[in-house]
């Protein structure tokens, strides 16, 4: 009786350059989605800090970010403007675009970032404007401040 030998198969290794190639285009990917999100925030507006300031649930599905700067400089959409009649032709635009892309103006929200500094009635002055376009949806940003428990006093 003869007996053969039997040949097994060399041990496979891994290739794990695609795996590493798909990390790297992972990392560059979200790189780029953060440097988007902190286009909308300018330095120059510093926000009030409120115990109410609490981060939105979920993302608004369409939204336009106005910044209030501290002396009533209204940036929006990369340009400042001094009036809100500049500001109500720029958001004009916008209104436009939304109705060409058959989007409802009324289901975009309006973040307004105001300065600490700036003035309430500036703000309901942005609001009103808006709202003369048929924007009906807002929110307010503000940086959420510490919550300090005192201690009792013994």
């Amino acid at each position: 009786m003869r007996f053969y030998e039997s040949k097994t198969a060399p041990a496979s290794k891994g290739d794990l350059t695609p795996m590493i190639d798909m990390t790297f285009q992972l990392i560059a990917f979200f790189m780029l989605l953060v440097n988007f999100t902190d286009a909308e925030q300018d330095q120059r507006v510093r926000l009030p800090e409120s115990i109410l300031a609490v981060p939105p649930d979920e993302p608004y599905e369409e939204r336009l970010t106005i910044q209030l700067a501290s002396k009533d400089v209204i940036i929006f959409a990369g340009s400042e403007f001094s009036s809100l009649d500049q500001l109500s032709r720029a958001l004009l635009v916008e209104k436009q675009i939304l109705e060409a892309r058959e989007k409802k103006v009324s289901d975009t929200t309006i973040i307004i970032r105001a300065d600490r500094e700036s003035k309430t009635g500036k703000v309901q002055e942005i609001i009103q404007a808006c709202q003369t376009l048929e924007f009906l949806k807002f929110a307010l940003r503000g940086k959420q401040a510490e919550v300090r428990v005192r201690s009792p006093s013994n």
